[in-house]
């Protein structure tokens, strides 16, 4: 009887799934909620749009999925799809997107081309006791050492939670 490469899988599978699991090959992983994420961007928002400036906050969790996105009233819709990218080249590179962007001046136009990242000022790393979890991209205001400011302000809203958790 010929059981084709389908068969094949299933008895792979089946070997794999008898061998007892190790304890080092599981592993636990920190993960942003939604609620949290949503926290950190309404505080950017609002920091930006006391300092007179309408942005656009996304969190991206650990594996550059949008977590929580929001636009203030004003904002360009464009701003949501910067500050993402924004977010996601935190996620790629584990550091401030403006750290990244003064350090890589070498690749910054290759990069750039790489759908899902930007590489400018306004991203940061959002850490739970010294462990990225996410990241914040801010969009919006006149430059971006103030989209970076207000995504500060965002992180800073929740850090004395993040500092404390296991």
């Amino acid at each position: 009887m010929r059981t084709g490469r389908y068969g094949v899988y299933l008895a792979g599978a089946l070997l794999l799934a008898a061998l007892p699991l190790q304890a080092n090959e599981v592993i636990s992983v920190k993960r942003i909620t939604m609620d949290l994420a949503a926290e950190i961007a309404g505080a950017a928002v609002k920091d930006c749009r006391e300092k007179g400036y309408q942005v656009s906050a996304v969190v991206v969790d650990r594996n550059g999925n949008t977590q929580m996105a929001m636009r203030d009233t004003l904002a360009s819709r464009f701003t949501l799809q910067i500050a993402e990218e924004k977010a996601n080249l935190v996620i790629m590179s584990g550091i401030p997107s403006g750290q990244f962007r003064g350090s890589r001046q070498d690749i910054r136009q290759e990069l750039n081309h790489i759908d899902g990242i930007v590489v400018m000022d306004g991203g940061l790393p959002v850490q739970a006791a010294g462990t990225n979890i996410a990241a914040i991209g801010v969009s919006g205001a006149p430059g971006g050492d103030i989209d970076a400011e207000c995504a500060a302000r965002g992180i800073a809203a929740v850090q004395d939670r993040l500092d404390f958790i296991e």
